[in-house]
C-alpha cells in the first residue's frame, strides 16, 4: 500500500486483553501453571499466519503491574509494527484462574480488571489502521455505544470473536454464562462473527435462528466453531472472502444480499486429544482472519484455522507459540 509515494505495510489493529493465567488441571501430574493467556494466543497466531505485507498494532490497555512483561511479549512478535505500544493504566492487570474438568470444559475466576475503551480514547488510535480483529477476552473491552461509533467511523473490515461478552462476573470473580443484551445491535457492528456452540446457545434457540438474526443485521459471515467436529459457517450469498467488502465508506449500512444463505460444515482434518487446549478458539479465529486478509476464500481460511488450532494443542502456553505454529520449533 502506498501513501505519499512511500510503500507501507497494511496495519491490523487488535483489540483484546492481556491476561496472566494460573491453570489448574491441565495436566493432573503437575502443579498449577502460571503463564500468559488472553489475547496472547491470538497475537501468536496472527504473528504466525499474517502475510508479510501486514503488521500488528495492539490497541490495548495493560495494568501497571504487568506492563513491562506485556511490552516484552509484543516485542517478540515478528509482525509487530515498529510503533506498537501498549497503554498503561493505574489498575492491577487481569489475572484468571482456570480450572479444567475436561479438554473442552473449564471454569474461570477473574481477579483485577483493566477498564475498557471509550470512543474518545479509541478514536485517535485508529489512524492508519486498515482492518480490526476484536476479541472480547475480558468482555468489557468496549461497550455497545463505543462499538457502534467504531462501526460508524471505521471503514475497514472488522472480525469479532464474541467470547466473554457472553460471560458475567460473579462477586467472587467466577465467570458464568449470560445472554447478550442487545445482541442485534452488537451484530450490526461487525463483518465476520465467531462464536462457539455454548455461546450460540445463549444467543438463539437454534443455529438457523442465530444465522437469520446475525446476517439480517449486516454480519457478512457467522462462524460457529464445533471443537473436534470442525466449524459451520453461514454467509451472505455474495460473501466468500473479503473482496466483497472493498470500497465501503465509513458507516455505510450493509444491505443483505438477495438470495439463499450459504452454509456448510467444514470438518476438522485431524483431532489432537492430548495436550493443552487453552487458547484454541483464539488461535482459530486469528488464523482464519489472517487467511482471509491474505486473500483466501472462506473454506480455505477455515481449514487453515483448523490446522492451527490442532497444532496449538501440542504446545504449552502462548510463549513461543508463533514459532511453533510456523514450524520453526518442533517441541513445546
Amino acid at each position: 500500500m502506498e501513501r505519499g509515494g512511500v510503500t507501507r505495510k497494511k496495519r491490523l489493529g487488535v483489540i483484546g486483553t492481556f491476561v496472566w493465567d494460573v491453570i489448574h488441571g491441565r495436566d493432573v501430574r503437575t502443579a498449577p501453571v502460571q503463564e500468559w493467556g488472553g489475547i496472547t494466543y491470538a497475537l501468536g497466531a496472527l504473528d504466525a499466519a499474517l502475510p508479510d505485507d501486514w503488521e500488528i498494532v495492539p490497541l490495548m490497555k495493560v495494568g501497571y503491574d504487568l506492563l513491562d512483561r506485556a511490552q516484552e511479549f509484543v516485542r517478540s512478535l515478528q509482525h509487530a509494527a515498529p510503533d506498537a505500544a501498549l497503554v498503561e493504566v493505574p489498575y492491577p492487570n487481569n489475572r484468571v484462574e482456570l480450572f479444567y474438568y475436561s479438554s473442552e470444559r473449564r471454569s474461570e475466576i477473574l481477579h483485577g480488571g483493566v477498564p475498557g475503551w471509550t470512543w474518545l480514547g479509541l478514536k485517535p488510535m485508529l489512524d492508519d489502521i486498515d482492518a480490526l480483529y476484536v476479541n472480547f477476552i475480558a468482555g468489557f473491552e468496549m461497550d455497545i455505544e463505543t462499538a457502534q461509533l467504531l462501526r460508524q467511523h471505521f471503514k475497514g473490515v472488522m472480525y469479532c470473536d464474541l467470547h466473554s461478552l457472553l460471560l458475567t462476573v460473579q462477586p467472587g470473580g467466577l465467570r458464568t454464562p449470560q445472554p447478550l443484551p442487545n445482541a442485534s445491535a452488537w451484530f450490526r457492528c461487525f463483518d465476520v462473527l465467531q462464536v462457539n456452540e455454548d455461546e450460540m446457545a445463549l444467543l438463539a434457540p437454534d443455529p438457523m435462528a442465530l444465522a437469520a438474526s446475525a446476517l439480517g443485521n449486516g454480519v457478512r459471515c457467522l462462524i460457529v466453531t464445533l471443537a473436534k467436529r470442525g466449524a459451520v459457517y453461514f454467509a451472505q450469498p455474495d460473501f466468500d472472502g473479503l473482496t466483497s467488502l472493498a470500497g465501503r465508506a465509513p458507516g455505510e449500512p450493509v444491505v443483505p444480499a438477495f438470495g439463499p444463505v450459504r452454509t456448510a460444515l467444514v470438518p476438522s482434518e485431524r483431532t489432537v486429544t492430548l495436550g493443552d487446549p487453552t487458547g484454541c478458539g483464539d488461535v482459530w479465529g486469528a488464523t482464519c482472519f489472517s487467511a482471509l486478509l491474505a486473500g483466501a476464500n472462506l473454506t480455505d481460511a477455515i481449514v487453515a484455522a483448523h490446522r492451527a488450532a490442532a497444532r496449538n494443542v501440542e504446545h504449552r502456553g502462548a510463549s513461543g507459540l508463533a514459532a511453533f505454529l510456523r514450524g520453526e520449533i518442533h517441541t513445546a
